[in-house]
């Protein structure tokens, strides 16, 4: 582990049931000495979505943690050429998805049950973002505020293709129909990126229950205004879902990127020699 790691991002982890359900089928954890971040939204029946969005989480945090035990994210595959981050998450994430559905395969009551997951791994001055469904990872990096992750979803693709406009899908009822989830299928379709970082950055994975109650616009000025107090960005978020009718669960994770976190220079040189 990059020993810096643990002073170079500040993380916050909020959920709140919101204002309309009885119960909370989001879950959320974060690792700042290990720089990884899971936000899973649940869904099914009766208690379903709670028990797959907490599995997801559990899960894939434990398999991680175990992994970067023995080996570091940075260190690159000398046959992919990706690195050992980017490997794993796409493994492990594939792991987890095999024991949500197992569960609901082997449990009446489970039948059906899913989650959506978006999860950020930071190292060597990068992140590895990988997402399956609707929750999302925004990044601020001065005044540019963008969505990094492309929804899985029924209005994305409508809007994608042109038959709806940004407008209209404010007030689509297809706002929750998502493509993929996790724990549904036997295999998974799991996007995964890698992104630069750079000191100043602001990272957010929510939950649809925010980015469906708060404009894209609200959501940048509150974390512009609030950026040097990441605890008071989040609970700001959260009250402003809420007071626009908190109809959903809401979840944010921020991450501040607050110096460089670059990976030993010994691990490049080893990389050069292999590809040289």
């Amino acid at each position: 582990m990059d020993r810096t790691l643990s002073s170079a991002l500040e993380i916050v982890v909020r959920t709140d049931p919101g204002m309309v359900r009885g119960h909370n089928e989001d879950a959320v954890f974060a690792n700042p000495n290990l720089g990884f971040a899971i936000l899973a939204d649940g869904m099914g029946g009766y208690n379903a979505g709670e028990v797959a969005s907490g599995m997801a989480t559990m899960v894939l945090s434990s398999e991680l943690e175990t992994a970067f035990s023995v080996r570091p994210p940075y260190e690159v595959d000398r046959e992919t050429g990706l690195t050992y981050g980017h490997r794993c998450l796409k493994e492990k994430v594939a792991l987890t998805n095999s024991a949500i559905f197992n569960a609901a395969e082997s449990q009446p009551q489970y039948s059906g049950m899913g989650t959506t997951l978006v999860t950020a791994l930071f190292y060597d001055n990068r992140v590895t973002v990988a997402h399956i469904g609707d929750s999302r990872l925004y990044r601020l990096r001065g005044e540019s505020f963008v969505a990094i992750t492309r929804d899985h979803s029924l209005l994305q693709e409508q809007i994608d293709c042109g038959m709806i406009s940004l407008e209209e899908a404010r007030f689509s009822q297809n706002k929750n129909l998502v493509l993929r989830a996790l724990g549904v299928d036997v295999n998974v379709d799991t996007e995964i990126h890698d992104y630069p970082v750079r000191p100043g950055d602001i990272y957010l994975l929510c939950s649809d229950g925010l980015n469906d109650m708060v404009d894209d616009e609200d959501i940048q000025l509150t974390l512009q205004n609030r950026a040097a107090n990441l605890d008071l960005a989040a609970s700001a978020l959260i009250q402003m879902a809420n007071d626009n009718g908190g109809r959903d669960n809401v979840s944010v994770i921020l991450i501040k990127i607050l110096c460089d976190f670059a990976a030993p220079q010994g691990w490049w040189s080893k990389c050069l020699t292999w590809f040289g």
